[in-house]
């Protein structure tokens, strides 16, 4: 009779363990699934996994990770881990991923329609997680850009708070170039919107017709065919 006490309280004990051991197999397995996933990310990266107790989860042979819908791989963040045999079961691990790289800030106050200048920016390093979406890390992704609206000193600069330059403006006389195999036409028309480089923009021709083709560095509008 004791022998058998023994021997279940030794199985028990083997037991606890062994669903203990599966809470450090879950944490690895969401943790290399950041890994994984965060392997592109512009600048370095550091995973910090939460506190996670597995423990009252049924033993599991085999674990799968996933992204659930809506999280983001920057910040805090969860990551699904489920169990595909023996048992079903599905749990969301916290984490923390923060990312340490170069963003862009105003060096001053910058009002709405300002064309920035190379001085008007620095290039800051540091955590990038818990900036707004969008942020840029590259100068000549802003200079020579107006603003949308104005933004204090030391702030990050955001891509959708920029306007591309415009090369078009509405009413302007632009030269329309066709091109095709093996041929090059060129005419005259009044531009009937204002244009970026790369935006379409409809062309009133001097017979009245109505074109539409991208707007080019030169000002000129490019129908191909």
């Amino acid at each position: 009779m004791l022998l058998r006490l023994i021997s279940l309280i030794f199985l028990i004990i083997l037991g606890s363990q062994a669903i203990a051991a599966d809470s450090q197999i879950i944490l690895d397995t969401a943790q290399q699934h950041l890994r994984l996933q965060t392997r592109g990310q512009t600048g370095t990266v550091t995973i910090t996994m939460g506190n996670f107790d597995g423990s009252r989860l049924p033993p599991c042979a085999a674990h799968e990770a996933f992204t659930p819908q809506g999280s983001r791989l920057i910040g805090k963040t969860n990551v699904g881990v489920r169990c595909l045999t023996p048992n079903a079961w599905t749990v969301l691990v916290p984490a923390q991923i923060a990312v340490t790289g170069n963003y862009l800030t105003s060096t001053r106050p910058l009002i709405a329609g300002q064309a920035i200048q190379a001085g008007d920016l620095a290039t800051i390093s540091g955590d990038v997680s818990n900036l707004p979406t969008g942020v840029i890390s590259d100068p000549a992704s802003a200079i020579g850009k107006t603003l949308r609206n104005s933004i204090a000193a030391g702030q990050p600069i955001r891509a959708d708070q920029l306007l591309a330059p415009l090369v078009i403006r509405q009413g302007q006389t632009v030269r329309v170039i066709s091109t095709g195999t093996g041929f090059s036409v060129s005419a005259e028309g009044k531009a009937i919107n204002s244009a970026a480089t790369g935006q379409l923009v409809q062309v009133r021709m001097e017979s009245g017709q109505t074109v539409s083709g991208i707007a080019r560095t030169d000002g000129s509008v490019e129908i191909s065919f």
